[in-house]
């Protein structure tokens, strides 16, 4: 029994350590593993509840990394905080317009904390384990970021996306992040289309962030492996 115990402090000790020099990391795993839930969980009732729960743990998750980079923390909470308040009152109210603005919040937060991990990759000459994991993070940052702006979109712009199957249909979260994934990676327009002109213009926005993103830290990252490499086989 106090071995388990021992057992059990020794592994929290040793996770705390770990987020606390590779936070990004933990922001990487949470964001693949929401992936699973969605899939997992939609259309089943209950598991909107778990998803809430797990966005939760996202947001803060996203804040912890902002802390730990050069960008103002306050603006992290500020929006945090907004997004859980809107969120609650949105479901004790039931009012989706509340939903609506607390979804364009979250994407602001998204993209700050983007922000915020592309400022410390960029801020030193030297690639750490954590920087690499940021690379994945900034990524899945960027694109659920413009998959609340899609949502946001569609709800002020009916219309605004339409389908291979169920064209007349709102897009539901998963498709819109498809959507996301597909166009920020360059892959293409998946099977759901822009159709309006806002909608046109934030896949347009998202293209741009996408190639902005490899050209500019991907390549600056591979760069300097690549330069240290070789400067430890000088050695």
């Amino acid at each position: 029994m106090i071995e388990n115990i021992n057992g059990q402090n020794t592994l929290l000790i040793h996770l705390r350590a770990l987020a606390r020099r590779q936070p990004s990391a933990f922001l990487l795993a949470a964001q693949l593993v929401s992936l699973v839930l969605y899939a997992a969980m939609e259309g089943v009732p209950s598991g909107r509840v778990l998803l809430s729960v797990f966005g939760m743990l996202i947001l803060l998750l996203v804040v912890w990394v902002v802390i730990r980079s050069p960008a103002l923390n306050w603006v992290a909470w500020i929006l945090t905080a907004l997004v859980i308040v809107l969120s609650l009152l949105s479901w004790l109210l039931v009012s989706p317009g509340l939903l609506i603005w607390a979804a364009l919040l979250e994407a602001a937060l998204y993209f700050y904390g983007a922000g915020a991990l592309i400022i410390y990759m960029m801020k030193d000459d030297r690639v750490t384990i954590d920087e690499l994991f940021a690379v994945g993070a900034t990524f899945t940052l960027l694109a659920w970021g413009f998959t609340y702006l899609y949502l946001v979109c569609q709800a002020w712009s009916p219309g605004s996306f339409a389908g291979g199957t169920r064209p007349e249909e709102l897009r539901t979260f998963i498709e819109l992040m498809f959507l996301s994934f597909a166009n920020l990676s360059a892959t293409g327009l998946s099977d759901i289309l822009p159709i309006t002109s806002p909608a046109r213009v934030l896949v347009m926005l998202e293209q741009f962030a996408g190639v902005a993103y490899i050209a500019v830290v991907v390549s600056r990252l591979i760069g300097l492996t690549i330069v240290r490499q070789r400067e430890k086989k000088q050695d």
